[in-house]
């Protein structure tokens, strides 16, 4: 039952995603905890923290912390809070991922690479 109603989150998601924005794409994938659509938005190595515990990760290592985050910190939802962009070009998102253990202030920032934004950094901060 698990799987099946996993396997449809992950089908709306990926149907939904089309013709959306990054910041779209990461809050819907946030919203459904799936790490495997998350890092799809991901640069090929992206800063990646959890309560100021992380580093550098491939897409593939990322996608193993992000899993066990999820598994961890079941969601409850994600919103944004705060958007915006700096003279340089770059996007940053604030949000709030409301999980059954707690909340967690969300820091993204996007870098455009080869026309198309992608998450550069990704912060998780105990509240």
């Amino acid at each position: 039952m698990k799987k099946s109603i996993l396997f449809i989150c992950v089908f709306f998601v990926g149907f939904m995603s089309f013709g959306q924005s990054t910041t779209d794409n990461v809050k819907l994938a946030l919203n459904a905890g799936s790490a495997k659509e998350l890092i799809k938005y991901f640069n090929e190595v992206t800063e990646l923290k959890i309560d100021d515990a992380g580093a550098n990760y491939s897409k593939i290592q990322a996608e193993s912390i992000l899993r066990d985050f999820f598994q961890q910190n079941q969601v409850d939802n994600f919103d944004y809070i705060h958007k915006g962009s700096s003279p340089e070009g770059l996007k940053y998102n604030i949000g709030m991922y409301n999980a059954k253990t707690g909340s967690f202030r969300v820091v993204i920032l996007l870098k455009e690479v080869n026309g198309k934004y992608v998450v550069d950094t990704m912060n998780f901060n105990k509240e």
